[in-house]
């Protein structure tokens, strides 16, 4: 499921860079290829439409603006640099909706190593180093928000690949209405379509059932903590795929993220 979420980075940033597609276009085309391949599943395996009822208003509008504000943001941020401020705020998200809600005991070791993964985030987003656009990272931070509530919503789910088919099929139309009454500032290309296609319907739509399925057996803070390794894969994938430089502020940010992670999902 991280390797997917990672994808999803990846392959956004490969279609961006290149001005294969516009941003719109491919948060449209991902949504909706999702919805189309999940509800085919669906219905193929249940025989009926009652599963267009599993999925949530919340759900779906978080969904939603997660991969708009998503697609945005990689116009001008590199994938594991992007990756590293989605999933470091995402983090925030659901660490501040556990105390809320105060579902669950947060131990004093795990404490810790949020707050050195967190200072993993702070340094690589320090003046001077490689800190995005504030512009551009202003729409991740809001995607991250989205992604975290999102997943919060997944935890109640019952059945995964229903809901997150209905998630899909729901978000999809506001996508498509962006889409639509933004005029469109990079032409549509074969391989830019192929991109988004195969984000819609394997690293999203597929990912994100899984992702589903798995939420449920997992505490709130493991769950957002986990994702915090994310960034690692994605810069790996865009310096093996996409050129994208290594930078020593980079792999210190790495270290503290993957050492707070650790210490915090240490038995």
């Amino acid at each position: 499921t991280l390797i997917a979420f990672a994808g999803n980075s990846i392959l956004n940033r490969m279609a961006l860079a290149e001005a294969l597609i516009s941003p719109e276009a491919f948060a449209a085309i991902r949504l909706t290829s999702g919805a189309m391949a999940l509800g085919l599943m669906v219905s193929l395996h249940q025989r009926n439409t009652r599963w267009l009822g599993k999925g949530s208003i919340i759900g779906a509008t978080a969904l939603g603006v997660y991969a708009i504000g998503f697609s945005f943001g990689y116009l001008r941020i590199d994938a594991g640099l992007g990756a590293l401020l989605l999933f470091g705020v995402v983090q925030i998200t659901m660490f501040a909706a556990a105390l809320i809600q105060r579902q669950e005991t947060i131990s004093s070791a795990r404490w810790f190593g949020t707050a050195v993964a967190f200072g993993g985030l702070v340094l690589l987003l320090l003046p001077g180093t490689v800190a995005p656009s504030p512009v551009f990272a202003a729409m991740m931070v809001v995607s991250a928000i989205a992604w975290g509530v999102y997943s919060l919503v997944g935890k109640n789910a019952t059945d995964p690949l229903a809901s997150t088919a209905a998630n899909f099929l729901c978000a999809a139309p506001a996508a498509l209405l962006v889409w639509a009454f933004i005029p469109p500032t990079t032409a549509l290309t074969p391989q830019g379509v192929g991109l988004a296609l195969l984000s819609g319907i394997v690293t999203s739509g597929m990912g994100y059932a899984l992702w589903y399925a798995i939420l449920p057996q997992l505490r709130t803070t493991t769950a957002a903590l986990t994702q915090v390794t994310v960034p690692i894969i994605a810069a790996l994938g865009g310096i093996l795929l996409l050129g994208e430089g290594l930078t020593i502020t980079f792999i210190a940010s790495a270290a503290l993220v993957l050492v707070g992670v650790a210490v915090s999902l240490r038995r």
